[in-house]
């Protein structure tokens, strides 16, 4: 079945049965606040592997498969042999993105993810798949309410 944008009902009728899902509020509240995701800006720093679009794409989607996430598509471009690589990973739950810049050993990447998934958990995998010297984090709470 295709994927439904979140919080929308399907409805399938297979075998003259109709299956209604009921909407999810993919808002999360931790702390006592209420907000529609986490967003981590990562700076990696002396990483290795960022020329490769299949390697960034099995780093990425390990990543993103430990932090919870459902993922819909992914795509990613390599600029010249050698070059950068620009990719994205959509996200049932919002996505991933990576921008390199393999002559600087330096990668920009976000995670950004909605409801009960946690970003955190992608870190590992992305210091096992580009061994970077130094990471710099940001996170960003997202859709705050109130």
């Amino acid at each position: 079945m295709d994927a439904l944008p979140l919080g929308m009902l399907s409805s399938n009728t297979q075998d003259n049965v109709t299956h209604v899902s009921e909407a999810k509020d993919y808002f999360v509240e931790r702390n006592g606040v209420r907000f529609a995701g986490t967003h981590l800006i990562i700076d990696l720093w002396g990483a290795t592997n960022l020329d490769d679009p299949a390697h960034i794409d099995t780093v990425l989607r390990d990543a993103a498969i430990a932090s919870g996430a459902t993922i819909l598509h992914g795509h990613f471009h390599h600029f010249s042999p050698n070059g950068g690589v620009s990719g994205v990973l959509v996200l049932a739950e919002s996505h991933v993105s990576i921008h390199t810049w393999p002559e600087r050993d330096y990668a920009a990447l976000d995670i950004f993810v909605c409801g009960e998934c946690d970003p955190y958990k992608a870190i590992p995998h992305l210091k096992t798949g580009f061994l970077p010297e130094r990471i710099q984090l940001s996170e960003h709470k997202r859709g705050l309410i109130g």
